[in-house]
């Protein structure tokens, strides 16, 4: 399913998203954060409270194997993607908290990841090489960092390596359907209908419920947008990155299935729900008051 020039080149793009997601950061972006707390709150609580429980209601309630349900928690406690950034843009949501619950979940997730697949792994009785995870997000770090260095040194630097980031994560959605559809065709025509809802409606439930949730605590509408987008759109790249150094073989295989079609499909998804906030009339919104929230 993915071959060593493929795994090759995944690491590379993982590695210039990361780079770009640190290059979108200053220190000042963290005092920010800490200062108001609330808005980051609520996307560790959407991205590690909600989605793994999704991806653990989905894995209990579809007739799926076990590698796809290890797939579906796996793709469900990642972080947030760095896609959702360029929806949140063009939906005309609040960027700066995007980028902010995009890196802080990053972070976090390099704790709540391995904690919150022990303990929905566990409740299946499932087995999860969690050590393994760990050390990838551990790694995945140092290019945040560099990132961040990169735009401390110069700021035009930064904006270029952030841009390209942020266009190589879309580029990684083009890479699978040239790369990856062609040389699975068989696979992905015996996949199950319960492989293919998993990895559409984790998304769109992400949505509904991140979307609920803003409005439950009375976000501004913008902020509302953005947390909507932070939590349905996970990390695929990181997903995908992450089993294939994890597995081998077709326990890899099957494992990624959901990650992969996931990936293909957040987009289209995104891309809908964007069209529909453009469309919101925004004559009653009040200008965004200072802060995140």
């Amino acid at each position: 399913m993915v071959g060593p020039l493929e795994q090759a080149i995944l690491a590379l793009m993982i590695f210039v998203i990361m780079l770009g997601m640190g290059a979108s950061l200053t220190p000042r972006d963290f005092a920010l954060a800490l200062k108001r707390p609330y808005g980051l709150g609520v996307g560790v609580v959407a991205q590690f409270g909600f989605m793994p429980l999704i991806g653990f209601a989905l894995a209990t309630t579809l007739p799926v194997s076990d590698t796809i349900k290890i797939g579906i928690l796996i793709m469900a406690c990642m972080p947030g993607g760095t896609t959702s950034n360029i929806f949140t843009y063009f939906s005309k949501g609040n960027l700066a908290l995007s980028v902010l619950m995009t890196v802080t979940s990053t972070v976090f997730g390099v704790i709540l990841i391995p904690v919150v697949l022990l303990v929905y792994a566990g409740a299946l009785d499932l087995d999860i090489p969690r050590e393994n995870i760990v050390v990838t997000l551990v790694l995945l770090l140092v290019p945040v960092a560099i990132g961040m260095v990169l735009r401390k040194v110069s700021a035009n630097v930064g904006a270029v390596t952030e841009f390209f980031g942020s266009l190589l994560a879309l580029f990684f959605i083009l890479f699978l359907i040239v790369s990856w559809i062609p040389r699975n065709w068989e696979f992905l025509l015996a996949t199950t209908w319960g492989t293919y809802f998993a990895s559409i409606m984790l998304g769109l439930f992400g949505f509904g419920i991140g979307y609920g949730f803003a409005k439950l605590l009375r976000l501004h509408p913008r902020n509302a947008r953005t947390v909507a987008l932070e939590t349905g759109i996970q990390n695929g790249p990181l997903a995908i990155a992450i089993i294939a150094f994890t597995f081998s073989g077709s326990e890899a295989q099957a494992v990624m299935a959901v990650p992969v079609l996931y990936s293909l499909f957040i987009v289209m998804s995104s891309a809908a729900l964007t069209l529909w906030f453009r469309r919101i009339n925004t004559a009653a919104e009040q200008p965004l008051p200072n802060g995140l929230l």
